[in-house]
């Protein structure tokens, strides 16, 4: 088996997760983390050949962006104070704490480099906890604020762990320098986000098929993260901030075809990438051990309290600014987790994943003066631990959290809304055909019909949000409904037949089929 055929077998195991998880009721990520264990303890499975500096560019910034897809900038401002406390108080603390321990349990390593651990342990990982947030049935706004939390501390801890191995490496380390490099790295991060969010939605608007809109959407986050870091920016930042910039921007002209073939698209792209990714979180276990060696035992105490005070500290700082939480929301009215179930389950989803990896993996070899870097092997060891323990531990235990807790979306508000937007719809269609009809002077049997027929689909769609005569013709339409649906997918199923065999005679350009089929596709929404 060699990587290319190791790479096709993670990525099929990816998509037999996922039906798989639903199954039995264990997030895709464990899966393959688990399944990327087990392959990496096959004596004739190849080792993992990938450059550790590769794996956040290559991997990073389409997962970033697929998630940052699913929010807005309003979501992030009404949730500011609780992502901010997770993002950048806690990773700070984090990265400090587990510095202080790590040096106090191995007092020959320097500090900067236990706080590179801290650092690349510190921040929880927003794939895993967002999959898992939205499958549990959680709150809304607790799913907001574990997204924005995963989304944001890997800009802080990059910048921290990036701080600490350049010490290391050159042996010197100035506070206010790396205070200046933060703010610049963000600035910097920013002002490329927005550009390039700006240059593409208006290029999106100028391409006129929803593939090359696509296409383009796929290349922007490849182009944030490289342009920013090779202007000394933070990549995910600059990620983050294009991606929520496009994303407001293309609904003020995105049509159907777009939406539709983006959203697909882009849940295949994050199915693969991220089952890939934790495929390879657990595939670098092979690394860690050829790293190790026989001297694993000896650092499991090590690790051990590491884990101990990347856990134990997440729940003491989530208490502690429970209090702050709930002054704030009196001040503010905003909708932030402010009871302490909710606060438990959010302490348990801080789980570590594919950011800790790849920064464990690129901490050097050597130093500028030659000699080996310090405690690389600890390092490596245990930030593996805190991935596994968090992985598979936190990961399958959190739905049996969530049920004791009692922590569950409002699903009867979350209706409400629904049903007003709906209602909101309506009212906006009917609306604009009353001015049509007027302006075109269409004759009342056609203005009647084409209402009728709003009508009545926004009664299907939602009989809630319809009004009473929309709703009783809904009802007694809905006996025919099912069996017209039925005879529509059949008459259509046999045209799509028809046309598919034409693709096999001689003389019918398949193009041709193609551009027919399609057109049939499309006529069953």
């Amino acid at each position: 088996m060699d990587q290319l055929v190791l790479m096709f077998v993670i990525l099929f195991a990816a998509i037999l997760a996922e039906p798989l998880s639903k199954r039995i009721g264990v997030a895709s990520a464990v899966l393959m983390t688990v399944f990327g264990c087990v392959v990496a303890l096959v004596p004739f499975a190849p080792r993992v050949d990938i450059a550790p500096e590769l794996i956040l560019p290559l991997v990073l910034p389409p997962l970033l962006y697929a998630a940052a897809r699913r929010t807005s900038w309003r979501q992030f401002a009404e949730n500011w104070l609780s992502i901010a406390l997770r993002a950048f108080g806690l990773v700070i603390a984090t990265a400090a704490a587990v510095g202080a321990v790590f040096h106090a349990w191995y007092p020959g390593l320097p500090i900067a480099a236990a706080v590179a651990l801290g650092a690349l342990v510190a921040p929880p990982d927003p794939v895993a906890a967002s999959a898992m947030a939205g499958r549990l049935g959680l709150p809304r706004r607790l799913v907001v604020v574990l997204g924005g939390e995963g989304l944001f501390n890997d800009v802080t801890a990059i910048v921290i762990y990036g701080v600490a191995i350049q010490a290391v490496v050159t042996g010197t380390f100035s506070a206010p320098r790396a205070a200046a490099e933060f703010v610049i790295s963000a600035v910097v991060a920013v002002v490329v986000g927005l550009v390039l969010g700006w240059a593409g939605s208006r290029l999106t608007n100028l391409l006129t098929e929803a593939t090359w809109q696509v296409a383009l959407s796929l290349l922007l986050p490849f182009a944030a993260y490289g342009l920013a870091e090779e202007l000394h920016g933070s990549g995910v930042l600059a990620v983050l901030v294009c991606a929520l910039y496009l994303t407001d921007a293309v609904t003020q002209f995105g049509d159907s075809n777009y939406r539709l073939v983006g959203e697909s698209f882009w849940d295949i792209i994050e199915m693969l990438l991220s089952g890939f990714a934790f495929g390879l979180i657990g595939l670098e276990l092979a690394t860690v051990l050829d790293a190790t060696g026989h001297e694993w035992p000896r650092l499991l105490g090590g690790a051990a309290a590491v884990v101990a005070v990347v856990v134990g500290l997440r729940l003491a700082w989530l208490l502690a600014t429970l209090a702050l939480g709930r002054n704030w929301r009196r001040r503010a009215d905003t909708d932030e987790p402010y009871t302490w179930q909710e606060t438990i389950v959010t302490w348990w989803a801080g789980m570590r994943g594919v950011a800790t990896v790849a920064l464990a993996l690129a901490v050097p070899f050597t130093t500028d003066a030659g000699k080996d870097f310090p405690g690389r092997t600890e390092i490596l060891f245990t930030a593996f631990a805190v991935v596994l323990f968090t992985l598979l531990l936190q990961g399958p235990t959190l739905p049996l959290v969530v049920r004791l807790t009692g922590v569950h979306a409002d699903t009867k508000r979350e209706r409400e809304v629904e049903r007003q937007l709906w209602e909101r719809v309506v009212k906006a269609e009917l609306a604009r055909l009353k001015e049509i009809a007027a302006a075109e002077q269409l004759p009342d049997e056609v203005y009647e019909r084409f209402r009728d027929t709003f009508r009545l689909r926004s009664a299907k769609a939602d009989p809630e949000a319809a009004d009473a005569d929309a709703e009783s013709d809904a009802k007694r339409n809905l006996m025919l409904a099912g069996k017209i649906r039925e005879v529509r997918e059949e008459v259509l199923e046999a045209g799509r037949r028809e046309a598919l065999n034409a693709r096999r005679e001689p003389g019918i350009p398949p193009d041709v089929v193609d551009r027919v089929t399609r057109r049939l596709d499309l006529g069953r929404r």
